[in-house]
This record gives C-alpha cells, structure tokens and sequence, in this order.
C-alpha cells in the first residue's frame, strides 16, 4: 500500500484563549544561533533514550514515561514490546497482563488501561497505524501534545518541540524561552530556534538539561554555552574558546 504523505495540522486553539505578554528574548539571533551550534557539535546525531521498535512501541513508550524515568521505563517495556509490538497484539494481551508487566512504573494502573484503550483506538480509527498529525495523535487516550510533538519527531521525522520538564526549566532559567506553561515555552521556542537546527533541537534541550542544566544545581563549569548563557542562576563563565571544542555525546 502506498504510504500518503501528510502534512502536520496546525495547532489546536486553547480552551480559553489568553492575551499574552509580547515576548523579548534577551539573546540576539547571533547568540541564539550560537548556542545551537554548539549543541550541534556536542551532539551531532542526539538520539531519545526511550527504548522503542515501531512507531506503535514509540507511542506507548511516551506515554508510559510520564512521571517517570526513561530507564525505569525502558526495564518494564523491553520484555512487553517482546511479546506486544503492536496494536493487535497488545489487545490480545490484555489490560491485566500489561498491568502486570508495567507495575514498576508510577501510575502503572491507569497507564496500563490507557494502553489498551489507544491499542483499541487505533485498530478501530486508524487501521492499526500510528496517525502522523498532531491533531489525531492528540484523539489517543494518555497521549497528550508533549507526547504527539515527540512521537512527530522521532517516528516521522517532522520537526517538533515537545516540551517536557527539562525543556520547561531550561527556557525559563536562561530567560530564552520563558512561559508559564509548557505551550508558552514551545511557542517561544519555536519562535528564536533557527529552522536549520530545530529537527533536533528537542533533544538537544532535553539532553543539555537532563545532563548539565540539571535543577538543583546546574554544572555550569561543563557547559557548552556557558559564556553565552543569560541566567542570574549561572555558577561561573567558561571562555568561548574552551566551549566551541567538540565534547563527546552522552
């Protein structure tokens, strides 16, 4: 069958829409593009940490990491997805043994009924194929926009930010991207991020805050934009010369 090309949909208008403060970011378009750079030779080929096969498993992956940890996930998937890669196969496994095979993970209950229920959605709306549009995506029980922006980028290779709580807290400490939600940080995001560099900018951000920009106390001192960075948190100041070298990826 010949696979048809779909274009992303537009985003979905808030609920309640809000008139928002004009956004300044303090970095010049040369800073900016700066700063990707040298996430682009720090991490040429950044990659997710989300232990996934298909699309399908992708999805479900994402879904399950919510207030989780990637590793924590990765240890109850790899046996799941080696008996249920697929929407059929899933339901055939039934929510009990799903259950079963989560139950280290937070939430694992209602996590393990939402499988089921997207499995069930996907055989019955979409022919047992993961849909390629945001708007669709966002129709599957426990699939929420960060989810649908990260399964866009990594199962379909679309350009998106899914902005999770490292992209969040990275946006608002180097007053790049600053919101009071997560929708506001993406739009601000997407807005200063240059288009050459946004098909990985997601997982650069993730990785730079999961590894360096880390909450409690960011490692400044091994950071690549150290001398760039605009944070009144920041620890220290790094020459350029030193930050432009390439540094091995995590």
């Amino acid at each position: 069958m010949t696979e048809r090309k779909i274009e992303p949909a537009p985003r979905a208008a808030a609920k309640k829409p809000t008139r928002r403060t004009p956004f300044r970011c303090p970095y010049s378009a040369a800073e900016i593009a700066e700063i990707f750079r040298r996430f682009s030779v720090q991490r040429p080929e950044p990659k997710g940490e989300l232990f996934h096969t298909n699309p399908f498993t992708l999805v479900v992956a994402v879904a399950l990491s919510a207030q989780a940890t990637d590793v924590g996930v990765n240890k109850a998937t790899r046996p799941l997805f080696a008996i249920a890669d697929s929407p059929e196969t899933m339901l055939d496994l039934g929510e009990e043994r799903v259950r079963d095979l989560i139950k280290t993970i937070g939430l694992y209950r209602n996590k393990a009924k939402n499988v089921i229920l997207l499995s069930e959605k996907l055989v019955r709306d979409f022919g047992g194929e993961v849909p390629r549009t945001l708007e669709e995506l966002v129709t599957l029980p426990g699939v929420g926009r960060k989810t649908a922006n990260v399964v866009l980028s990594m199962a379909f290779g679309i350009p998106a930010l899914a902005v999770d709580t490292h992209i969040f807290r990275i946006g608002n400490r180097l007053r790049i991207a600053p919101g009071k939600t997560p929708d506001e940080v993406e739009d601000n995001f997407l807005r200063i991020i240059p288009e050459t560099y946004l098909y990985h900018a997601h997982h650069w951000l993730i990785l730079h805050g999961r590894y360096t920009c880390k909450a409690r106390r960011p490692e400044c001192e091994h950071c690549v934009i150290a001398d760039i960075c605009k944070s009144p948190d920041k620890t220290c100041d790094v020459p350029a010369e030193l930050v432009e070298l390439p540094q091995q990826a995590i």
